[in-house]
């Protein structure tokens, strides 16, 4: 398929859905205004056949905010590969007639009483888990999912509380900070919440989608050089138009973790981000350099590899997405470097799932 690192030029009429990609392909929704309420849910169980647009009698007016709640007239909101599990039964969902999309952005048009963080007329985005606000990462900030343990983003309208919202990038739009709450801060998470990368590091990104590509731009603009694996060397070259210094196609070198050391003189890579796969555990824990960091991200089908754990003198951290601090140290490093995500395709509103089938099928 296309690389997928192209800008859409987006419509000016009515009400539309953006896609944006970021990486994987980010599918956005742009939202038009109006006085009611709209939204898209997956009536019963949560498969793509069952979205619905919902009548302007389930829909009704914008809830009003109550104590230290905002409403948000949502303009953009995006895909995650988390939303195809989901519709194919393989990730749990605790609300029924779900609303999906974890990921959106808009504007402030209504605040309740005694909120602090944010007025009216600012331009925020929900935060993925909606009570993790930081440090360690707590069983209850896990049950407060965005489109999974609560309504997703894909509404006209959404109430959320004011501790749930970060204020979004200035130089950004609603589509390009629509991708931010899950791709770019997990990338964010891997590279500077455990051993933070160093001007000099040597990072391993694998792949070449969502996640991949802000860790890209965030890695470039602390001083560190980028290696980037892919299956296409069209998706190596536009890596590199986005900063990364070396590429290795891993059909070509199926061993890749060999061409790591190669590259870096044997010493290895300070930091990997493994996004998951066939065996890229085990391929990664040989690339990594003594006392580096491997950034489990994405699931291996073959499981942790014990042997190479117990000969590797290196870190590896699992995470979890992030917090909404995280959320805001990566928006000043956005915002100081301005960094733009890439953004892919834009669809209208009601074609969601059309959408749906083009970021699943990752055609770009």
């Amino acid at each position: 398929g296309a690389t997928g690192f192209h800008h859409a030029k987006l419509p000016q009429t009515a009400s539309f859905l953006s896609f944006v990609s970021t990486s994987t392909i980010t599918t956005i929704v742009n939202m038009s205004v109006l006085l009611r309420n709209k939204y898209i849910y997956y009536k019963g169980e949560p498969k793509i056949e069952n979205a619905t647009i919902a009548s302007e009698a389930e829909a009704g007016t914008p809830p009003s905010p109550g104590r230290r709640q905002v409403l948000v007239r949502v303009h953009a909101a995006s895909f995650n590969p988390r939303d195809v599990l989901i519709s194919e039964g393989k990730y749990p969902v605790s609300v029924p007639d779900l609303i999906p999309l974890s990921d959106g952005a808009g504007e402030v048009v209504a605040t309740g009483e005694d909120v602090t963080r944010v007025k009216k007329g600012d331009r925020v985005a929900a935060i993925f888990l909606q009570t993790y606000i930081g440090g360690d990462l707590s069983f209850e900030d896990m049950g407060s999912a965005l489109a999974g343990d609560r309504q997703g983003m894909l509404s006209r309208y959404r109430l959320l509380d004011e501790s749930g919202v970060v204020a979004i990038p200035s130089h950004l739009s609603y589509e390009e900070a629509a991708t931010l709450p899950c791709a770019a801060v997990t990338a964010y998470n891997a590279l500077f919440e455990g051993k933070p990368i160093k001007p000099g590091h040597t990072v391993v990104v694998l792949g070449a989608g969502g996640i991949s590509l802000f860790a890209i731009q965030f890695a470039k603009a602390a001083g560190a050089r980028v290696i980037v694996t892919s299956s296409s060397d069209d998706k190596l070259v536009a890596a590199k138009k986005l900063g990364a210094d070396e590429g290795i196609n891993y059909l070509t070198h199926p061993n890749w973790h060999e061409k790591v050391r190669e590259l870096t003189n044997g010493r290895g890579a300070e930091h990997i981000m493994d996004i998951g796969g066939d065996d890229t555990l085990t391929k990664s824990l040989a690339a990594v350099s003594l006392g580096g960091e491997v950034a489990m991200i994405g699931v291996s089908p073959q499981g942790i590899p014990s042997q190479a754990i117990l000969y590797c003198v290196a870190t590896l951290r699992r995470m979890f997405v992030g917090s909404r601090q995280t959320f805001e140290d990566m928006n000043k490093l956005i915002e100081a470097h301005k960094i733009r995500p890439v953004v892919d395709k834009v669809f209208p509103f009601e074609q969601y799932k059309e959408a749906f089938h083009y970021f699943k099928n990752q055609r770009h």
